[in-house]
């Protein structure tokens, strides 16, 4: 398998097979991501298509990545759902991983769509940013350094991102228990 490093470089090149491979590579991890977030299939769809668009444009006017391939292609679609939430504000719906087993009867099967709901409307009312750093560290399983890398920010602020994300989760949380 190739590096990024010198994938990078081939695409920068515009050779055809680099260009698909990076498609091939990222693509899948950008629609779960996109998906978690948006919750639409055909919005994460045109999210990841536009994702490529614009790095495709970047690369042929001489810009884009010098490294961070990976980092640099999130960071895109990062900024194409904030675009997204703007100008359509009363759409938000984070993707959970499945809280449910087969094997549940319906009642637990229900209080744990109920609980995925909670979760789901109190990671809502997160920043932007630390919406971002929760899915990306809890649901896709990124570790600091690759979010920050991503984002274009210091370790330190992620860690303080993810910090103060995670306790205005359990504020929240520990609200709705005293209810």
């Amino acid at each position: 398998m190739i590096s990024e490093a010198q994938l990078l470089q081939q695409a920068k090149q515009l050779k055809e097979g680099a260009l698909i491979e990076v498609y091939d590579r990222y693509s899948p991890g950008l629609y779960r991501y996109a998906m978690r977030l948006l919750g639409d299939e055909n919005t994460a769809e045109d999210c990841v298509a536009e994702t490529f668009s614009r790095f495709l444009k970047a690369i042929k006017l001489g810009n884009g990545p010098d490294i961070y391939l990976q980092a640099y292609l999130y960071r895109i679609a990062h900024n194409w759902i904030t675009d997204y939430f703007r100008h359509n504000p009363n759409h938000l719906s984070l993707e959970t991983k499945s809280l449910t087993n087969e094997a549940d009867d319906p009642y637990s099967a229900a209080n744990k769509h109920i609980e995925a709901q909670k979760i789901r409307s109190y990671i809502k009312l997160l920043t932007a940013d630390q919406r971002q750093v929760i899915v990306l560290k809890y649901l896709e399983d990124w570790t600091n350094e690759q979010i920050a890398q991503s984002l274009g920010k210091p370790l330190g602020a992620i860690k303080a991102l993810q910090h103060r994300g995670l306790q205005t989760l359990r504020r929240l949380i520990q609200g709705d228990e005293a209810i």
